[in-house]
C-alpha cells in the first residue's frame, strides 16, 4: 500500500487478518514477521507479543509493547513521521504490538550508521565514537548528516529513547523511519543513541516546530491517550521533556552516570 497514509495503515494494522509468517531470530522479544490483510491489500508488520518480553531491571514487566505504541502517538503527533504506523490488538499469543515493516525483506538496508576505520568514514559523516575490534583494530562509529535522522535525534530526546541503535535507522523516501522503541518513555533520564552528531547545538526551527505541535497535543487528547498506555509520572516527564527542549532549543548531551551508545552499536 506505498500510497496509504499512516492513519488509513493504521486502520489496516488494527482490522486485518494478522498471520505469522516467520520469526526473527536476533530478537530478544520473541518478535515475529506477520502480515496483515484486509482484503483489499497486505502488508508486512513486525509482532511483538507482550507474552514472550523479556524481563528488564529498569522497565515494569509488560509495558514494553505499550511503549511501542506510545511512542508512534508521540511521533505521529509531532509530525515527526519517524515511527512506523504501530498499534496495539490480539495475535497468535495474546495481546502485542504491531508495527508496519519498513526495509527490504531480503538483504541489508542501506546504512545511516556504521562502524568502520577512520580512514573508511564516508565524507560527511560525523564520527561519534572511537574504539576497537575484539582483536585490537582501531574503529570508529559515525552517521550520516542526513537532516531526518537529526529529526530522529529530536525525538529520541523528547521519547528519552535507551536504545537508539543504527540497525533501527531505515530509510523510507526522502525520510527516516526508526523502530524498537520498547525501551523508551521511562522517567530517569536514559538517553542512549548512536545519533550524537548534534549534541549541543541548537534545534533546527523545523524540528522546534514539530516539538511545539507535540506540546500543544499534550495539553489536549494525546495526554488522556498516553494515560492508557504510560503510568502518570512517565507522561508528566515526557511533558517535562519536551517543554525543556523548548526552552534550551538545542540538542541534548550525555546524561554523566549513563552509558551514552548502546552497544552493539548496530
Amino acid at each position: 500500500m506505498p500510497t496509504a497514509t499512516d492513519a488509513e495503515l493504521e486502520q489496516v494494522l488494527t482490522a486485518g487478518d494478522l498471520t505469522p509468517v516467520g520469526r526473527l531470530a536476533d530478537s530478544s522479544n520473541g518478535a515475529l514477521l506477520c502480515s496483515v490483510d484486509d482484503g483489499a491489500d497486505g502488508v508486512l508488520v513486525i509482532h511483538k507479543p507482550e507474552l514472550t518480553e523479556r524481563r528488564l531491571w529498569d522497565y515494569p514487566d509488560g509495558t514494553l509493547v505499550a511503549r511501542e505504541r506510545a511512542a508512534y502517538l508521540v511521533s505521529a503527533a509531532g509530525g515527526f513521521d519517524v515511527v512506523p504506523p504501530t498499534v496495539l490488538r490480539d495475535g497468535p499469543h495474546g495481546r502485542g504490538s504491531v508495527q508496519l515493516w519498513v526495509g527490504p525483506v531480503e538483504g541489508e538496508p542501506e546504512p545511516l550508521v556504521d562502524v568502520t576505520s577512520a580512514a573508511d568514514v564516508p565524507d560527511g559523516w560525523v564520527v561519534v565514537l572511537s574504539g576497537e575490534t575484539p582483536d585490537g583494530e582501531p574503529v570508529v562509529v559515525s552517521h550520516a548528516p542526513h537532516p531526518a535522522l537529526r529529526t530522529v535525534a529530536v525525538l529520541d530526546a523528547v521519547l528519552n529513547n535507551s536504545d537508539r541503535k543504527g540497525g533501527h535507522l531505515l530509510r523510507d523516501g526522502d525520510g527516516v523511519r526508526g523502530c524498537d522503541h520498547g525501551v523508551s518513555l521511562g522517567v530517569e533520564p536514559k538517553l542512549r543513541t548512536v545519533l550524537w552528531g548534534w549534541a549541543g547545538q541548537d534545534v533546527l526551527d523545523t524540528d522546534l516546530a514539530r516539538v511545539e505541535a507535540l506540546r500543544d497535543a499534550l495539553r489536549g487528547d494525546l495526554t488522556d491517550a498516553l494515560h492508557e498506555l504510560l503510568t502518570v509520572p512517565e507522561v508528566e516527564a515526557l511533558q517535562a521533556r519536551t517543554e525543556h527542549l523548548l526552552r534550551t532549543r538545542r540538542h541534548p548531551l550525555p546524561s554523566p552516570g549513563w552509558p551514552a551508545i548502546p552497544w552493539p552499536a548496530l
